[in-house]
């Protein structure tokens, strides 16, 4: 059973050192979506305090009277935006090789940024 996992980790390790991917070499095709998720995982976490402090503006102003927020136009918003959100990201997971490595950047980049 253990030579099994290590013959596995060798393939594994000669395929990442060896050969290429459409003239670039595979180790720089499996860094680059780690990369990009950690790029994306800071601005996600940098946009996010703004987003907070914004709609907490929002609610206080909606709240004072200055400006309308209602439920059915947040609702309306979601219905047309809600699935083109959703068609785009689905679109960026499927483009992106080797979508792992962009989530564990994702998720490194949120949490030490």
């Amino acid at each position: 059973m253990e030579l099994q996992i290590l013959a596995i980790l060798d393939d594994i390790f000669r395929f990442i050192t060896s050969g290429n991917i459409g003239g670039i070499p595979t180790i720089v095709v499996m860094i680059l979506p780690f990369v990009v998720g950690l790029i994306v995982g800071y601005l996600v976490h940098k946009f996010l305090k703004i987003a907070i402090i914004a709609g907490i503006i929002l609610v206080v102003v909606a709240y004072l009277g200055f400006f309308g927020l209602s439920l059915s136009a947040l609702k309306n918003l979601s219905d047309i935006y809600g699935p083109v959100a959703i068609q785009y990201g689905v679109l960026l997971i499927g483009i992106l090789p080797l979508g792992l490595g962009f989530f564990v950047g994702l998720i490194i980049g949120f949490i030490f940024s």
